[in-house]
Formats: C-alpha cells, structure tokens, sequence
C-alpha cells in the first residue's frame, strides 16, 4: 500500500482496534464500512461497556494481522508492546485514515492535508489555517487532535483538503502519511510519561515532517525545529520554510512594522525578482481580537498566524484569504478567554494552558506585578522552577490549587519569595474553584487580572481542562457584583 510496507491491504484481515475513545470509535466505524473490502474488526477497553474484550490480557495476538492503536494507549502497554515484539504492525487512527482516504467528490485525488504539531498552539494554529482555508473557498475542516476524527473526514469525499492537528501520542504510530506541507510549532518538555524521554518526545513530533510534498515551515528561533527539518526524508523539491517575528529571509514569513510579510511563496520559484519582492498577507491589526483583557497581543498567537499562513500558502491560497481568513477567526473556549470584570480586576480563563511553556507564554500577555495567577493540578512529574523564574515579575500573587502542590511551593519559596501564595485544600474537589476564585479575589487589586493558566493537567480534580475551565467561569459569575451571561425568554 506505501512505500517499504509489506501489509498489503485490509480485506480478511483481523484488525484489533485497541481503545474506543473519540478516534477508536471512529477507526472501528471506518474499518467495519469497508463493504466487501472489510476486516474483521475486534474492539478493546476495559472501560467500555460495548467493547468485543474488556481485559485486553485476553486478547490472542496470534488471531490479531493488524493493531490501530487509540492515543491514549501508551507503547508501553503490555499488549502494544507484545505486538510489536510479534512483529505486528501497529497503527494510529492517523495512519488507517491516511490509508483510507477516499476520492474527492468533483476534484481529482483525495483531499491534501495541512498538518501541524507542537507543545502549544496547535488549535488555535489549526483553526487559524481552517478559517484562511475557508476564506479561499474551501471546504477545510480542522480534525485530527480536534474536531472530527481524521479518519471520519479523510473518507468524506465533501472534503476539499484537511487542516489537521496532530499530537506527540498520534504521530508515535504514524508511519505513511505523506502530507502537503507540515510545520511543528515549538517543542518544549511534555509528556515525557508517556514518551519515556524529552528525545523520544522531539522525535515523534519530527515525524509529521516525513513525506512531506511541498513544504516543512518551523520557527526559526529554535534550531532543533531547523534540526527536525533538516532529518526528515521529505519529497524531492519540498522546502524549509521558516517563520520569525522579525523580518523574514528569503524563504521565510515574518513581520515587518506591523505587517504579515511572505518571502516564500509570493512569487514562483525560478522568477528571478523572488528575492526582492514579497507579498503582504495582512497586518497584526488583522489579529487584534484576539488580545486577552487588558493585555497586548502575544508574541506566540503572531507566531501561530504566520505559520496557519504558511502552510495555507504552501496549498496555493491568494494573500486576502489569509487576511480575511485571520479576521474571521475566533478561538475556541477557555484560551485566554475574558470572563468578566468585577471591581476592576479582569478574569481571565485560559485552563488550555496545561504545561509550563503555555502559562509562561499566557503569563506574559500581561503587564508586571499584575497577575493573581491560579494555577496547579497535576503535574505529571514536571518542575515549575524555570517557569517561575522567568514570570514573576508579572505576578500580584498566586493561588494553587490540585494535588500537587509542593513542586509548585519549592519553586515559589526559591524564585519569587516576596509573592503572596495561597494553597487551597483538594480535599473537597466540588468547591476547589469557588474557593480558588475567592482567594485570588481577596489579593487582587484593580487594574489587575485574575489568571487561570495552571501548567498542569486537569484529570487530579476535574475531567478536562474544559471542566476545569467551566468551573472557573461558573466561580466567577457567581462573585457578588459579578456580570451574569443573557439568557433565553
């Protein structure tokens, strides 16, 4: 079926699809809606009800030809492991929907994909880079680590092409894809659990760059991104296309006074003006509504906009779609989203932010000495040193909140000593918010902000950042004096 692949389709063969989460569900879907072409198709979770095994230690992988491994099932696992020990190939959603890709309806070939990764930003990107795509004419959802499964969109053949976002666990097994034009947005300590070492990490982000046809676009102020670039086995003629907030090279994209500048595809390749001339994109103006409360537009959501650009550039799109498709962009809930203002101070929620690259990068939307910062959770083995270290100037004083709390304690006591901070007792989840908010509400001052950026995982106390995010909002509204949402009739 792909290049170097011995497994040679799929009729007949006994596909164990390991997880029935969002994208299990969707691969066991795709698999069974094959017709005559369908495997056998066993599905395992020991939390589903509905699963063909609920002990995946009853599982015979001498029965089992193919395994389409769900995102949250570790290569650890003991029945991922003892597959590939078998020499059983092993699958993510992304690469059986890559396999599955179907025709477009009107338009020869399936749809490309777009697609991007990194620590953080990647939906905000994604959905940047959908908006341009649909400010072009095209049908172009954001799926993947987002939305809709891939392998839902990638066998619809409504679809014009596919904005997809792809995490560190989905890129682990992905093998085959061979997309339009890649980009990795940053790579900072993350799911090391899970991947075992930060190297491990870096590497199963690189891989979205195999294959790629046209163009591999990565930040320029990092050199392991230049580095993951310049490994990667990518289609004869694809380019390295950098991004910077500075004044872009020939072959980058960047600003210059304000202005959206792209040096890499403005022009056809062999014209001989390429390196004088460029093409305006737009301006940050074009961004500035996506500036928190009381804060300047970050550096990162510029970033984030320059490479959606880039990659909807590499697909072909004219200059005002990138313009028109920045303006029409909204990004979705609790990413550094204006709650309310109650007595001044402003809450803002970005529970999205769930690692320390991302609350250092929230932190910094906001002016010093300003910040009563909520934050905490579970923190999955990581250190907030670095973090605090490098933000406290920013801070009014914090309030935390999870389970692990002493990482947090140590790195306060030794970095930002003079700051007031505030535990709150886990014990009793159901009001851990309420109680957070109030605190953060006795220690701020006018003119501040209230922040909810925990650099944590949410899943010690709430059951997504979302929840943990709904909860905050929810403990804000219900402060006295608080602005209450409209409602129907």
């Amino acid at each position: 079926m792909a290049r170097d692949d011995p497994f040679e389709g799929l009729a007949g063969r006994r596909v164990l699809v390991a997880g029935l989460g969002l994208s299990g569900r969707a691969a066991a879907a795709a698999l069974r809606d094959l017709g005559p072409a369908a495997p056998r198709v066993v599905t395992v979770d020991e939390h589903a009800p509905d699963a063909d095994v609920r002990d995946a230690g009853q599982v015979d992988l001498a029965d089992v030809d193919l395994v389409v491994a769900s995102p949250g099932w570790r290569p650890t696992s003991p029945l991922l492991a003892a597959a590939v020990a078998r020499g059983l190939p092993v699958w993510s959603e992304i690469e059986l929907a890559w396999r599955l890709r179907v025709e477009r309806a009107g338009r020869p070939g399936p749809a490309p994909w777009l697609v991007l990764t990194g620590t953080n930003g990647k939906t905000t990107t994604v959905g940047m880079l959908s908006a341009i795509l649909s400010a072009a004419g095209e049908r172009a959802p954001a799926v993947g680590n987002v939305g809709e499964p891939a392998v839902a969109a990638a066998t619809d053949p409504s679809n014009d092409v596919l904005a997809v976002e792809l995490s560190s666990f989905q890129l682990h097994f992905t093998r085959t894809m061979a997309p339009e034009a890649a980009a990795v947005l940053n790579i900072a300590p993350d799911h090391l659990d899970w991947h075992g070492s930060f190297e491990a990490y870096a590497a199963a982000k690189g891989r979205i760059f195999t294959g790629t046809q046209v163009a591999c676009v990565y930040g320029t102020d990092d050199p392991r991104l230049e580095a993951l670039v310049r490994d990667a086995d990518v289609a004869e003629g694809a380019r390295a296309v950098g991004v910077t907030l500075g004044a872009p090279g020939p072959g980058q994209l960047g600003l210059v006074d304000g202005i959206l500048v792209d040096r890499a595809f403005h022009t056809a390749w062999e014209d001989r003006a390429r390196h004088t001339t460029a093409a305006e994109l737009g301006t940050v103006d074009d961004l500035a509504h996506l500036a928190g409360a009381g804060a300047h537009l970050a550096g990162h959501v510029v970033a984030d906009a320059l490479t959606a650009a880039a990659l909807a550039r590499a697909h072909g799109v004219p200059a005002a779609a990138v313009r028109d498709g920045l303006r029409a962009y909204r990004p979705g809930a609790h990413r550094i989203e204006h709650v309310a203002d109650v007595d001044g101070v402003a809450y803002v929620d970005d529970s999205k932010a769930t690692n320390a690259h991302a609350a250092a990068a929230s932190l910094g939307s906001f002016p010093a000495g300003s910040v009563v910062w909520v934050a905490g959770g579970l923190a999955k083995g990581a250190r907030f040193e670095d973090l605090v270290r490098d933000r406290a100037e920013r801070l009014r004083a914090v309030v935390l909140i999870g389970v692990d709390q002493g990482p947090w304690r140590e790195a306060l006591g030794r970095h930002a000593p003079g700051i007031p901070a505030v535990g709150i007792d886990p014990a009793d989840t159901g009001t851990v918010m309420s109680r957070a908010v109030h605190e953060a509400r006795r220690l701020a001052r006018p003119g501040d902000t209230v922040l909810l950026a925990p650099a944590c995982a949410s899943m010690d106390q709430f059951a997504s950042y979302a929840d943990r995010g709904a909860a905050f909002v929810d403990a804000v509204r219900a402060l006295d004096g608080a602005p209450q949402p409209l409602t129907d009739g």
